[in-house]
């Protein structure tokens, strides 16, 4: 006897929808055994895994939840997959990719302090423009270590901070002048606290952008937060390289020191409005799961390539063009790019897919590590978003290839290392301004394209970041191929 188990959530328009376990369980299974990268370690994703439709639902009612069975599908959840997610209101999915999410506006890090055993402080960021933060005075640079009254430690930052409201304790901190120790480093609270509020919100990626005209160099800066596919981010985007080339502009410092990642499609253009002169040259290959690989090596070996491009074109699923405009490049044989270990995804697809055509400056620390792309399958015959399951509201988000560059490279699955040399960390308790010459990172990359001697850059211990991407955002670090999937390649 077949068991059907039945969830009830609510939809965009609050009518509650009732779908069959069993049915959100047999989409969870076809779909990543279409698409799923690592099929090939998955036993259970194989084709013939089941011997009959009896057999197949008797695995299928094993899993009380869809994400139950999601999770038991995911090839080495703790070492390298790490990003796959599913989502049981894709509403909610799809404005977390666009860049709308629940923010108080206070973009902050937290690190493991090397002389305690659980606490942590917090240090800001940067603030969002307009925000409940900005509101309130918070600035870059803040140092906090409690959260309503508690103070942080390893175990409890995610639910104090997973909150909508919370007050946030400032805190002074000290590194008794041995920054590449910190073992002596003090964290005193100040007394100072205030109250923050978390609303929808939608970030402009591009926090700030400048020209710096120095001893006769034209520097070009850009600090860009997040992949964005919206046209009028796009239309932004390419408004600030005009303007560097109205400007002149010789060499380009590209800040992508907190950009987790986001469009595939965004990451090509970048790339394309940074060279100019690569257009039509491989930018980087698709590494598919067996399957799919072998099918489009045979019948379209085109369609694994992507390209530099001179525009920007976005198509729906019936081939239709939606958006086209033509990009504005630098032609440039060189890049400085600013990078932490909050830089991934999507960002480390820039570094890499230049990196074999262009000298890429890398300044900074390690990256992420992450050279996957995700797509958001749905509940319907091709996997997109038209004519999905009208019953329910779960999507997937499953890594579904590896990109590699021109020269065949894709293993950074423990980051990107800086350039040699220029492997330097933010002090958190001097961080400076963004977009300022004199900030520790910019004025390293400023040092060397003026060729007046590297700044006087002192050794400091990096202290252990704590990872935030269930706590602000479960798609944090995801590169998303944004185009619609060939229905074609999939498996029936």
């Amino acid at each position: 006897m077949l068991v059907s188990v039945t969830s009830c959530f609510e939809d965009a328009d609050d009518n509650i929808i009732r779908a069959s376990t069993l049915d959100i369980n047999d989409f969870v299974w076809k779909g990543m055994n279409a698409v799923y990268v690592y099929k090939d370690n998955i036993p259970d994703l194989a084709n013939d895994r089941f011997d009959s439709s009896e057999t197949y639902t008797e695995y299928l009612n094993n899993f009380s939840s869809p994400e139950d069975l999601f999770e038991d599908l995911l090839y080495l959840p703790d070492d390298v997959d790490e990003f796959s997610r599913i989502y049981p209101n894709y509403y909610d999915l799809e404005q977390l990719l666009q860049g709308t999410s629940l923010s108080n506006g206070m973009k902050y890090g937290l690190v493991q302090l090397p002389n305690a055993a659980n606490d942590i402080i917090g240090y800001v960021r940067y603030v969002l423009p307009n925000s409940d933060a900005a509101s309130k005075g918070i600035t870059r640079g803040m140092i906090f270590n409690t959260i309503d009254g508690t103070t942080l430690t390893s175990s409890n930052y995610g639910n104090l901070l997973s909150s909508t409201s919370y007050t946030v304790g400032w805190a002074n901190y000290d590194n008794n002048g041995t920054p590449e120790t910190r073992t002596d480093d003090i964290i005193t609270s100040n007394g100072e606290s205030v109250s923050i509020t978390k609303t929808e919100y939608t970030e402009n990626p591009i926090l700030t952008h400048n020209v710096f005209n120095i001893d006769g160099n034209s520097i070009g800066y850009l600090m860009y937060n997040g992949f964005r596919i919206g046209d009028a981010n796009l239309n932004e985007l390419n408004a600030v390289f005009a303007e560097f080339q109205s400007s002149g502009v010789s060499d380009l410092v590209l800040d992508l020191r907190y950009n987790g990642g986001g469009s595939v499609s965004t990451a090509i253009w970048l790339s394309s409005m940074i060279t100019g002169q690569n257009t039509g040259d491989i930018f980087f290959k698709e590494k598919w799961n067996s399957e799919i690989q072998a099918a489009r090596e045979q019948d379209d070996p085109e369609s694994l390539i992507n390209r530099f491009v001179d525009e920007m074109v976005k198509r729906n699923t019936n081939n239709e063009i939606t958006y086209q405009q033509p990009i504005n490049s630098l032609n440039l044989n060189k890049v400085y790019i600013i990078t932490t270990g909050s830089s991934a995804s999507a960002s480390e697809l820039v570094i890499n897919g230049l990196s074999s055509h262009i000298e890429v400056v890398q300044i900074g620390s390690t990256t992420r590590g992450k050279p996957q792309a995700s797509v958001t399958i749905y509940d319907s015959e091709n996997l997109g978003r038209e004519n999905a399951n009208p019953n329910h509201t779960y999507a997937m988000q499953p890594l579904i290839y590896e990109a590699e560059n021109s020269a065949g490279f894709s293993s950074y699955y423990n980051g990107i290392d800086p350039t040699e040399g220029f492997g330097i960390t933010e002090l958190y308790e001097d961080l400076g301004q963004l977009g300022d010459v004199n900030e520790r990172l910019l004025a390293e990359a400023i040092a060397d394209i003026t060729g007046f001697g590297r700044s006087a850059i002192s050794a400091q211990r990096p202290l252990k970041h704590l990872d935030q991407k269930n706590i602000e955002n479960p798609f944090l670090y995801d590169m998303v191929d944004d185009r619609p999937l060939n229905k074609n390649f999939l498996q029936p």
